[in-house]
């Protein structure tokens, strides 16, 4: 449900843009409020689930997140949508880390790959029918109806969370970091405020750059903190596993241009290229399919090549496909399109398999409620600024152009910078000692 919701928005940001009487650019806020609402509250997840069950907690974040999608869909203005999109991310925050966590409580180390695939495997059902889903339904109802669908998912989500999943025990961990998670959220807020607002006229003068000094500013004094309180908000001892550092680090750089290009393609279909918001998702829908498709595929190639070499030429080939979409252009074939948005949602799907089973190998059991939290923080954090970034290149690619609005070229400036930081992330890779995952994926050949 959630993923299926990340992917119809970006499709029907156009239409809604129109119907609103907004511009497209400004209506990415739809898309960034959402993710920094799942980022600022995603800390207290792991608490939460400790403290109340995480199965009670799931359960109230799948109600929370489909009474905000009817909110959505009766938006009748930005504003309205910002608000309802911002509750989403509170059900968000917690569904996904605290369905991840009544996994992993459940399986052995050798059986997390398997168990990481089997549970990435449905949630990608809702990019592969988000794109065509969104486009049709934007056509032939309204972008109203890409929130409504999440009325019936949600309502047989929990009856068969409620028939199914077997209640864990609670624990009575420590207070929560309150000034933490205050600290940390406040920090986050300003900072995307700040990628927001940025040099696009919506705030007066000196504003962003005033609230960037005081995000900065919240996010020194968030980690100092977090470094001296027994029970973090966020806990920083987690990166001293070698692991999970590598994979937090080099998986952020990588997602921040990951991120932009679901909210570049669509745009770049529609408003670059002419196509109509149905013929867009049937487009986008080949990104998705080859994250489908590579998901069986995964283990293959963790067995052949180890983890250490999968992030570092995965991410080489990742950002040569999203360099390649700098060439789009209205000409191109629309098999061409296809099959460069199949490859790259090939390459991006295995890295994040890679990252997501190999966060958690190292990570002791009690530090798993942490972990997720920390991870997902991450995570969502890295998906929103890419949101933000690629905003912001468009914004800054038609100002200095002259240009009343996009135009291919600018796209093309976006996507170079997506590529540009996903191949940052290939050296962070070199970090892995060449044996690691080996307790994951067994039977691999040593190179």
């Amino acid at each position: 449900m959630q993923n299926l919701d990340s992917t119809v928005v970006a499709t029907a940001l156009p239409s809604m843009a129109r119907d609103l009487g907004e511009d497209p650019l400004t209506m990415g806020v739809a898309i960034t409020s959402y993710l920094v609402a799942l980022t600022v509250f995603i800390p207290l997840s792991g608490w939460m689930a400790d403290r109340f069950g995480a199965k009670q907690v799931f359960m109230a974040a799948i109600a929370t997140f489909t009474v905000a999608s009817a909110l959505c869909g009766m938006s009748q203005g930005l504003l309205e949508m910002v608000g309802a999109r911002v509750l989403q991310g509170l059900g968000g925050a917690m569904m996904v880390p605290v369905g991840r966590l009544l996994l992993l409580r459940r399986v052995k180390k050798d059986e997390l790959l398997t168990a990481t695939t089997w549970l990435s495997m449905p949630a990608l059902l809702g990019p592969v029918m988000g794109p065509p889903v969104g486009g049709f339904l934007t056509d032939l109802v309204s972008w109203r109806a890409v929130f409504w669908i999440n009325l019936p998912v949600g309502v047989v989500g929990l009856l068969l969370v409620w028939r199914l999943i077997p209640t864990l025990p609670k624990s009575l961990p420590p207070p929560p970091d309150v000034p933490g998670l205050a600290l940390v959220g406040t920090a986050l807020a300003c900072l995307m405020f700040t990628f927001e607002t940025l040099g696009r006229g919506l705030v007066p003068r000196f504003v962003p750059e005033a609230v960037l000094v005081v995000g900065l500013v919240l996010g020194t004094l968030a980690v100092r903190h977090c470094l001296r309180v027994p029970n973090p908000a966020i806990d920083f001892s987690l990166l001293r596993t070698p692991s999970f550092s590598v994979t937090v680090t080099a998986g952020t750089v990588f997602r921040v241009g990951a991120g932009m290009v679901p909210f570049l393609v669509p745009l770049a279909l529609q408003i670059g290229f002419g196509n109509s918001a149905s013929q867009s998702g049937m487009i986008s829908f080949a990104t998705a399919l080859g994250a489908f498709v590579m998901k069986p595929m995964a283990q293959f190639a963790l067995r052949l090549a180890g983890f250490r070499n999968v992030l570092m030429w995965n991410a080489v080939a990742a950002a040569f496909s999203v360099a390649l979409c700098a060439a789009f252009r209205p000409g191109w074939p629309v098999a061409a399109l296809f099959a460069t948005l199949l490859f790259g949602g090939l390459c991006r799907s295995l890295y994040f398999t890679t990252t997501n089973t190999l966060v958690y190998a190292e990570v002791p059991h009690a530090k798993l409620s942490a972990a997720t939290s920390f991870s997902s923080t991450v995570q969502q954090l890295s998906m929103a600024l890419g949101v933000a970034v690629a905003a912001a290149v468009l914004q800054a690619s038609v100002t200095l152009g002259g240009r009343g609005g996009p135009a291919p070229v600018d796209f093309s400036a976006g996507f170079l910078i997506g590529a540009a930081l996903m191949l940052l992330a290939a050296p962070l890779a070199l970090r892995l000692p060449p044996e690691a995952g080996e307790g994951i994926v067994t039977g691999r050949r040593r190179g």
